[in-house]
């Protein structure tokens, strides 16, 4: 059973086959792709091996991404989750916004129940998410989550911010 996480204001649902138009547009949205895809416009093709992706590490782990809409009237506004990244031992925290979206707290809000989720049903000890380090707004999301910055490296060719949080603070 996939997990649907509720928070006080918004519905995370996991990320199907289903969503994968509404995805698309998320990843080739003008302020996700600068910074989440090197502001490269992925295809179609490639939306659907995440999907895939997606579907298997929901059915063998529980956790993937999870699309993220609003309880009062299902407005679609991102997605949220945990993915892997850089080689790391575990996925990280990940989430993207439809520019409309930003500035309202959604970022934080999803991502605080995604951490929950993390500690209390996966099991994790700790907790990592990564930035380019120019992205200021993701990295105020990190600090406002508790997590502590860990270290700037260069990935991919960029500078990119990590940040960790551990299960017990």
């Amino acid at each position: 059973m996939n997990p649907i996480l509720l928070t006080s204001r918004l519905q995370l649902v996991p990320i199907s086959k289903a969503d994968q138009e509404l995805l698309h547009q998320t990843f080739i949205d003008p302020l996700v792709r600068e910074f989440l895809w090197d502001d490269e416009i992925i295809s179609e093709a490639q939306v659907q091996e995440i999907l895939k992706q997606n579907e298997q590490y929901f059915r063998d782990d529980h956790w993937g991404l999870w699309k993220i809409t609003q309880k009062t009237d299902d407005t679609y506004l991102g997605f949220v989750g945990l993915w892997y990244f850089f080689e790391e031992d575990q996925p990280q925290l990940l989430y993207g916004l439809l520019q409309t979206a930003t500035k309202e707290g959604y970022a934080t809000e999803a991502s605080r129940a995604i951490i929950t989720y993390a500690f209390e049903e996966a099991g994790f000890p700790s907790l990592l998410a990564s930035c380019d380090s120019p992205h200021a707004a993701s990295r105020k999301v990190a600090e406002r989550l508790g997590m502590q910055f860990v270290e700037e490296r260069t990935e991919l060719g960029k500078p990119t911010a990590f940040y960790r949080l551990d299960k017990d603070n």
